[in-house]
């Protein structure tokens, strides 16, 4: 526990999109951290990005038809948190998955679905409160 608190002291300094309390628990950590799978737009940008690998933020905008903005904000969750990484040429960004747990964790929610689908589908609890 006192890691994840001595690491939100640290980052609590640093401008960043998200705050916690001072000294969060680690199950609010967890929560946050599965959070940013809740939008579904995010989902698709990591299936793209583990399906195609390295790509442009135009590339991504253009394969998933989102706007620029929408997207840069996706991105920016994305990457504050730890799912993708980015490297620069020049004027051109390009994203990445950061790590391959990141596509087996995607690849499990997809596996557990197979079993919840009707029941997620017609939980109005989770549009409603997040559960």
């Amino acid at each position: 526990m006192s890691e994840y608190a001595d690491m939100m002291v640290v980052t609590s300094l640093v401008d960043g999109p998200f705050s916690l309390p001072a000294r969060p628990t680690e199950p609010d950590l967890v929560a946050k951290y599965f959070k940013v799978l809740s939008d579904p737009a995010r989902i698709r940008v990591l299936e793209l990005l583990r399906e195609r690998g390295e790509l442009s933020v135009g590339q991504v905008t253009e394969a998933l038809g989102l706007g620029r903005t929408n997207l840069s904000n996706h991105l920016g969750c994305l990457r504050w948190c730890g799912f993708v990484l980015t490297r620069r040429e020049h004027r051109t960004v390009y994203y990445r998955v950061a790590d391959a747990r990141v596509s087996e964790l995607l690849a499990l929610g997809r596996a557990l679905l197979e079993d919840n689908a009707e029941h997620v589908a017609a939980c109005r609890r989770v549009d409603r409160t997040g559960c």
